[in-house]
C-alpha cells in the first residue's frame, strides 16, 4: 500500500487549533485503505469535504494495521469515525461471504468430481 504523506494543509472547515486537539483514532487493516479511500487515496479529499473533517493515515510499524486519525468538531469526528468503521466492517463481511461462496463452490466441484 502506498505511504500517505503527512498533512501539511488544514481544510477550511477545520478550526485551528481547537479541532486539531484530541483526534478520534482507530485502526483498520492496511488492505482496507484502498477500499475506503480509493487507489492512492483518490477519494480522501472528497470524504473529508463530505464529512467536514480532516483525515490523517499512519502505517503502523511491523503490523498489517494502519491508524486513521480524524480531526474536526466533536460531532463531525464521531460521525466520520462511525461511517468509516461501518464501511470497513461491510467490506470485511463481503470478503467473508465471498470466501464462503468460494469454499462452497470448491466443495461442489469435489463432490461432482467424485460422482464421475
Amino acid at each position: 500500500m502506498a505511504n500517505y504523506p503527512t498533512r501539511q494543509d488544514v481544510p477550511p472547515w477545520v478550526k485551528v487549533p481547537e479541532d486539531l486537539k484530541d483526534p478520534e483514532v482507530f485502526q483498520v487493516q492496511t488492505l482496507l485503505l484502498k477500499y475506503l479511500f480509493g487507489p492512492q487515496g483518490s477519494r480522501l479529499t472528497h470524504m473529508e469535504q463530505v464529512s467536514k473533517v480532516m483525515l490523517e493515515l499512519k502505517s503502523l510499524e511491523s503490523s498489517e494495521l494502519s491508524e486513521i486519525l480524524v480531526y474536526g468538531s466533536h460531532d463531525h469526528k464521531l460521525r466520520a469515525k462511525w461511517m468509516l468503521q461501518s464501511m470497513a466492517e461491510r467490506y470485511r463481511l463481503r470478503q467473508e461471504r465471498g470466501m464462503l461462496k468460494l469454499e462452497e463452490a470448491m466443495e461442489t466441484l469435489e463432490l461432482s468430481q467424485g460422482l464421475e
